[in-house]
């Protein structure tokens, strides 16, 4: 069966927090494995038009500070869309919530209620929001790009 999810569903919009102008666009990808003539098999990122369950995501956050001084304290809050569980980051420095977005850390230190109401170790089908808190100031007109990946539930 095929799930065709709205581009708006999959482009959760992501919250930026600084004390200066920082413009934020968001993007998201369907990786692809395609098999080139010869056999060879290569990824590639593609614009989601029809994604299936089980279809691996990737979401780009790319931020650009317009103003005419250094951005400090930036953060980026970003909500995992509902039909897509998280599969991580290559970020170091991102942090995860599994409560809604009411606190972060890094997922191996987090723990959820389960079924029986019995604490259990948190996994990355229960991450609800990616956040990244940038350690440096980005520099007037400086720019970068954050990542994470999904797949459709």
């Amino acid at each position: 069966m095929r799930l065709i999810i709205a581009l708006f569903l999959i482009l959760s919009p992501a919250l930026a927090h600084a004390a200066d102008a920082v413009a934020l666009d968001s993007s998201v990808f369907v990786e692809r494995l395609v098999t080139a003539a010869g056999g060879k098999s290569r990824t590639v990122l593609e614009e989601p038009k029809i994604v299936t369950p089980g279809d691996r995501l990737v979401f780009v956050l790319q931020y650009r500070n317009t103003g005419s001084q250094p951005a400090k304290d930036f953060i980026v809050t970003n909500p995992m869309p509902g039909p897509v569980a998280y599969q991580g980051t290559n970020d170091a420095f991102a942090q995860v919530s599994v409560d809604g977005g009411r606190s972060f850390g890094a997922l191996a230190a987090l723990k959820v209620k389960d079924m029986d109401g019995q604490m259990r170790a948190a996994r990355a089908e229960d991450v609800t929001h990616v956040r990244w808190a940038l350690r440096d100031p980005i520099a007037a007109g400086g720019q970068g790009k954050l990542s994470f990946r999904g797949i459709v539930r």
